[in-house]
This record gives structure tokens, C-alpha cells and sequence, in this order.
């Protein structure tokens, strides 16, 4: 089977042994914040998602604050992906995360689904990972994420419709029927 194998971690060194035995995408939460990721990326040759996340995994959900949510993300985005083609990251590589559940609120998840077509202008695919997240669950009163599907469907719904090229997904059945 010929498909792209996408590993997702922080760490370059887990990254460069992924790369060694076959990964050809890396997913990085930390937006590549270790200088080093971009390197493993450019030299693999691999394709990276550069994710948006305030604070960090254990503090992120502790009262996240924007100045400008979609602003303060792009800015972060561009940034970041500056970074990346400094390090050899082909262009064609990048791929964009805003980060739903990273560091956002209810309110911020459902403004970045709703705007998530301003990100376009950062020039990259932009990929979303709604799948069975705690958001939903609020609006749903589902505390078991397994109790989540309408909400991943209309949430992944939402977000083609709104611009995403990529849908990170659980439930890969019904969001491909719904789409």
C-alpha cells in the first residue's frame, strides 16, 4: 500500500527515526518550536503540519486569552512557516493547523471554524482536527468523546465548507458520507 504515513510528535528525534521507517508527514503540535524539527523535515524531505497551541499541553485549557484570536494565530502560522523555508522546508511541504482545542476556548473553536477561510491567505492547506474534541462535547452534553459522531460530523462539515483541505478524523466513514 502506497500512502502517506503521518507521525505525530514534538520530538525531532522521534521524528528522524518515523522518517527511517517510512513516515512522510510530519504532525507537530508545538508549531515547530524546536528549530531542530524543521531540519529533520527538510532533510527527509518530509511534508510538515505546523499546528497553533497557546501555552503548553499541561497549562493550555487554564483561561486561554487572545488579543485577536485569528490574527494572533495567523500571525503565529506565518511566523512559523517562515521558519520552516528558512530550514529547507519546501513550500509545497507546509501544511497549517490552527489548533482547534489547543489553547481555545468553545467560543474560539467555533470563531476559527467559522473564519477558518481568512487563514487561506497564509498560502497553505489548511488541515483540521475537530474529531471527537472536548468542544463538542460541551455543546453536546457528552462527557465519552465515542458520544461525540454528530458533532465531529457537523464540526468536519463546517470546516470543508469553510475551507479545509484536510480533515483529521476518527469516524472516517460517516464524515466521508457527510461530506
Amino acid at each position: 500500500i502506497n500512502k502517506p504515513l503521518s507521525i505525530d510528535t514534538y520530538k525531532p528525534e522521534v521524528a528522524r527515526i518515523a522518517m527511517d521507517n517510512g513516515a512522510s508527514i510530519i504532525n507537530d503540535i508545538t508549531g515547530l518550536k524546536n528549530p531542530k524539527m524543521a531540519k529533520v523535515a527538510a532533510r527527509y524531505k518530509a511534508a510538515v503540519v505546523i499546528m497553533h497551541m497557546q501555552g503548553n499541553p499541561r497549562t493550555m485549557q487554564k483561561n486561554p486569552v487572545y488579543d485577536s484570536l485569528i490574527d494572533d494565530i495567523g500571525e503565529y502560522l506565518k511566523a512559523a512557516i517562515l521558519k520552516a523555508k528558512e530550514s529547507g522546508v519546501g513550500e509545497h511541504s507546509i501544511i497549517i493547523d490552527p489548533g482547534i482545542g489547543f489553547g481555545k476556548t468553545l467560543s474560539h473553536n467555533l470563531e476559527i471554524l467559522k473564519r477558518l477561510k481568512e487563514f487561506k491567505s497564509l498560502g497553505m492547506p489548511i488541515l483540521i482536527g475537530a474529531s471527537r474534541k472536548t468542544f463538542i462535547g460541551k455543546i453536546l452534553n457528552e462527557s465519552g468523546p465515542g458520544n461525540r459522531l454528530t458533532g465531529t460530523i457537523a464540526s468536519s462539515v463546517a470546516a470543508s465548507l469553510n475551507g479545509a483541505n484536510i480533515l483529521r478524523v476518527h469516524d472516517v466513514k460517516a464524515v466521508k458520507e457527510a461530506l
